[in-house]
């Protein structure tokens, strides 16, 4: 089925969001069907950018619906104009928050905090944007780490972090991400 169409104004929070469906992802009573590639991030230009400016932006997604495209993810949190020009196309945004996985990030609870801020402040930075329909609080954590705190450790704080974004903005999706899948999590 077709994504709704957006409204004029892309931060109107009646944009409907997709939800699970047991297996599957819906919009409404319509199932959504996620045809999406990565997009950045990029050589950050002269301003510290790691995104394209708001012609190429536009550029980019303009060929990217007209080649079936409806998504599209980000490794990190992307600017507002990335999202309003996401929106006008009618593409949805998969936003990934990085932090440190490669890293024994739950040895102190400073870095624990310190993680739980910056998921916080990415979920906080664009909250109720329209575009995006989910977030991943966590990528590609490596198997030797899952290993040496243990399965229970990781999912539970993958978890809390998951509640902590929840609680900024209940609205769209919550997941981690990992390819190849590490063994043991979730």
């Amino acid at each position: 089925a077709a994504i709704p169409s957006w409204p004029e104004s892309v931060t109107d929070s009646a944009v409907p969001r997709p939800r699970t469906a047991g297996k599957f992802l819906a919009v409404g009573d319509a199932k959504l069907w996620v045809r999406g590639v990565t997009y950045g991030p990029f050589r950050p230009d002269a301003r510290g950018s790691e995104y394209p400016a708001p012609d190429v932006l536009e550029r980019d997604f303009a060929l990217m619906t007209a080649c079936g495209l409806n998504a599209i993810r980000t490794y990190t949190v992307p600017p507002p104009a990335l999202l309003d020009a996401a929106a006008a196309h009618g593409l949805r945004t998969l936003v990934g928050i990085p932090w440190e996985q490669h890293v024994t990030f739950l040895d102190t609870a400073r870095q624990r905090a310190a993680i739980r801020q910056r998921v916080e402040e990415a979920v906080m930075t664009n909250r109720d944007h329209p575009a995006i329909f989910a977030y991943a609080v966590g990528n590609e954590i490596p198997t030797g780490m899952v290993r040496w705190y243990g399965a229970y450790k990781i999912e539970s704080f993958i978890e809390s972090l998951v509640d902590l974004a929840r609680g900024v903005d209940p609205r769209p999706l919550y997941t981690y991400t990992n390819y190849p899948s590490t063994e043991y999590i979730l």
